[in-house]
């Protein structure tokens, strides 16, 4: 009776052992199903989104300066307000445009009218909607179809109009309108993240000639040219803003000073030699 109180102690050590060996299996396993996880997770896979192509201009030009005087003059010999009239926009950066009118009268010979439009609208790009240049590109399209859907607009033709900006369209049509015959040329072009609109059309009143098509459509396209020619230079003139020149000044200055003082020592130098 004494001994097996003993033995009967063993057995139940022995039983216990397989039992810890199991737990401590189990908490082995468990560790490694948690650092396995942590080693493949989401976040580690993950791939960076692409960017959208930066906007190439960041301003538009004053729309009334982006032709130039003699241009006006030659185009809208009196022109009502030779300065231009500008159009109404909420935020001139991406949207702006100005327009002449003028009758020139030549008394029993008839009078001459025109009427010339110019139109600039900017697209910044956008990580949704695309590039700033994307974005000009379908303006551009949207813009030619509206030039050839006028209303009541009679010979329709369109043809690319070489030189201007990247990309161009001159948009030519016969329009009647107040008894007379106008003639229309519309260019519309693109540079960069910038659409170019410009209207031009004329007609004779009075008994006076109807003007050419062919010299409303060159007369358009070289107006067209100079305003493509006119954006960027705003961000141009940024660049060298005077407090730009002021820095360039004084970093001349400082140039000189420090030229002069190594002239000095050179000089000095030389004498002690001698």
């Amino acid at each position: 009776m004494h001994r097996s109180a003993p033995r009967l102690s063993r057995i139940l050590v022995c039983a216990a052992v397989p039992v810890m060996l199991v737990a401590a299996g189990c908490s082995s396993d468990s560790g490694d199903t948690k650092d396995t996880g942590s080693s493949t997770s989401p976040s580690g896979s993950g791939s960076a989104e692409p960017t959208v192509e930066p906007a190439k201009f960041s301003e538009l030009p004053d729309a009334c300066t982006s032709l130039g005087k003699k241009t006006i003059t030659d185009l809208v010999p009196k022109a009502k307000t030779k300065g231009g009239t500008a159009g109404k926009s909420s935020d001139t950066s991406t949207r702006a445009s100005c327009s002449w009118n003028g009758l020139d009268d030549n008394g029993v010979k008839g009078s001459q009218y025109r009427w010339l439009d110019v139109a600039f609208t900017r697209f910044d790009s956008d990580q949704s909607l695309g590039s700033g240049a994307e974005r000009a590109t379908a303006e551009f399209t949207k813009q030619v179809a509206k030039a050839r859907a006028a209303e009541d607009a009679q010979k329709v033709a369109a043809a690319p109009a070489e030189g201007v900006g990247e990309e161009a369209t001159a948009v030519t049509y016969d329009l009647k309108k107040t008894g007379e015959d106008f003639k229309y040329a519309t260019v519309v072009a693109r540079t960069g993240n910038v659409v170019v609109t410009l209207t031009y059309n004329g007609a004779g009143y009075a008994g006076a000639k109807t003007p050419s098509g062919a010299d409303i459509l060159k007369d358009a396209q070289k107006a067209a040219k100079e305003a493509v020619a006119s954006v960027g230079t705003k961000d141009a003139d940024d660049e060298t803003s005077p407090s730009a020149s002021a820095s360039a000044k004084a970093s001349d200055k400082s140039d000189d000073k420090d030229a002069e003082k190594n002239g000095d020592k050179d000089g000095a130098k030389s004498d002690d030699k001698s």
